[in-house]
C-alpha cells in the first residue's frame, strides 16, 4: 500500500496475473468510479482538470476508483481489452476492495463496463451513475480511411514530447479548458499509458456495444451529460430512454470533462451528492454477515485484528477486509468506526 494525494493506493492481481491499482478515499456510502480511459491515480492529484472531481466526491462518498490494465499506475505490459476483460477486471477490484453493495458511476468510456456490471450483479449495485457516458464506440470517425487516418496519427504522435498530435484529442474532451488545464491533458495522455495501448485501447473499446442491455438495468440511474459533449453526442438523452429507472440531467457545458470553474460543476456535484446520499441511511447490524458479526464482537472482547486471525484461522488482511467492509456496511467512517461498529453489534 502506498499513499497519494490523501488516498489509500493498493495493488491487486487479475485472474490473468496482471498487476491491476486501486485507490480509496473519502467518506459516506460506497461509490465505485469505473472512468474512462485517461487516469492515473496519482497524477490526478495534481491535475487542474481531474482534481475537482477528487476532492468534491470524497466529501460525499467513500469513493473506490482505479487505472485500467495497460493504464496509470496498473501493468502496461497487457495485450486483452475487451469488454469481457474489463469486467473481469472490475469484479476482481471489486473482491479486493471489500465492496458489498455499493453505487457505481460509468464515466465516459468506462460506462460500458459499468452497465455490463449492473447487469451481471444486480445485487450488488445499489445505483448508478453515468457521466458523459454511453454504451458503444468512443469518438468514431465519418469513415473506415478516416478513423485508420487517426489512429496513424496516435502511432506518429502519442509517445511525442510535442504534443501538437495529442492535443487533437484534449481539444475534444475539454473545447473550454485554459492552455495550462490542456498543456496537463496533454501531457496526462502521455503519462498514462504507452502507443501501443492507446491504439490497441481505442480499437477495442470502437468494437464494445451494450445497448442490448440497457432495458434490463434495474437499478436506479442518474444520467449527466453535456449539452455539447462532443466525445459522446446524443448518448445522454438515449442512455436515459432505455434505461427503465433513469433521469436525465443536461448539462450546459461543451466539455466532456467539467472544469471546475464552469456553472455546469456545481449542478453536477449537487445532484450526484443527492443522489448517492440516499445509500447512506443507517444500515441495521442484522445486514452484517454472520462472520462480519463474529469478528466485530471479538474486536469487542477487546481482541486486536492479529489476535482475531489467530482465533478464526483467518489471514490478517482477510480480518482487515472484513472490517472496511462492514464500516461500509454501516456507514461508519474514521478512528472510531471500531467502537461504533462494536456498539452497534452488542445493541443488536
Amino acid at each position: 500500500m502506498s499513499q497519494a494525494g490523501g488516498q489509500q493506493v493498493r495493488f491487486c492481481r487479475a485472474d490473468d496475473g496482471v498487476r491491476l491499482a486501486w485507490a480509496r478515499h473519502g467518506s459516506g456510502p460506497p461509490l465505485l468510479i469505473v472512468s474512462c480511459w485517461l487516469s492515473h491515480l496519482q497524477h490526478d492529484w495534481q491535475s487542474p482538470v481531474w482534481r475537482h472531481f477528487l476532492d468534491d466526491l470524497g466529501d460525499v462518498a467513500t469513493v473506490v476508483r482505479y487505472d485500467e490494465r495497460g493504464f496509470g499506475l496498473s501493468e502496461w505490459d497487457v495485450a486483452d481489452f475487451s469488454l469481457e476483460r474489463r469486467l473481469a477486471d472490475l469484479e476482481t477490484l471489486v473482491d479486493a476492495a471489500g465492496l458489498d453493495r455499493f453505487a457505481v458511476m460509468g464515466m465516459s468510456g468506462g460506462a460500458p463496463v459499468a452497465l455490463a456490471y449492473a447487469h451481471a450483479h444486480p445485487e450488488r449495485v445499489t445505483r448508478m451513475v453515468l457521466y458523459g457516458g454511453m454504451a458503444g464506440g468512443g469518438i468514431v470517425q465519418s469513415d473506415d480511411e478516416a478513423e485508420q487516418a487517426f489512429l496513424a496519427m496516435i502511432r506518429a504522435g502519442w509517445a511525442r514530447p510535442d504534443p501538437v498530435f495529442r492535443r487533437v484529442f484534449t481539444h475534444a474532451f475539454i473545447p473550454g479548458a485554459t492552455e495550462q488545464q490542456m498543456v496537463w491533458m496533454d501531457e496526462l495522455q502521455r503519462t498514462s499509458t504507452n502507443t501501443d495501448n492507446a491504439v490497441c485501447s481505442r480499437i477495442a473499446r470502437h468494437a464494445v456495444d451494450v445497448t442490448a442491455l440497457l432495458p434490463q438495468i434495474s437499478a436506479p440511474t442518474l444520467v449527466l451529460h453535456a449539452d455539447d459533449d462532443r466525445v459522446a453526442p446524443g448518448w445522454g438523452p438515449r442512455l436515459a430512454a432505455e434505461i427503465p429507472d433513469a433521469r436525465l440531467v443536461q448539462l450546459d457545458s461543451a466539455n466532456h470533462v467539467l472544469l471546475a470553474d464552469e456553472p455546469a460543476w456545481a449542478v453536477f456535484r449537487d445532484e450526484v451528492a443527492r443522489f448517492v446520499a440516499e445509500d447512506g441511511a443507517v444500515v441495521p447490524a442484522s445486514h452484517l454477515s454472520e462472520r462480519e458479526r463474529q469478528i466485530v464482537a471479538l474486536a469487542g472482547e477487546g481482541l486486536d485484528n492479529t489476535a482475531i486471525a489467530e482465533r478464526l484461522t483467518l489471514s490478517v488482511r482477510t480480518v482487515e477486509r472484513h472490517f472496511q467492509n462492514v464500516y461500509l456496511k454501516l456507514g461508519l467512517t474514521g478512528r472510531t468506526a471500531r467502537a461504533a461498529a462494536v456498539a452497534r453489534v452488542i445493541a443488536g
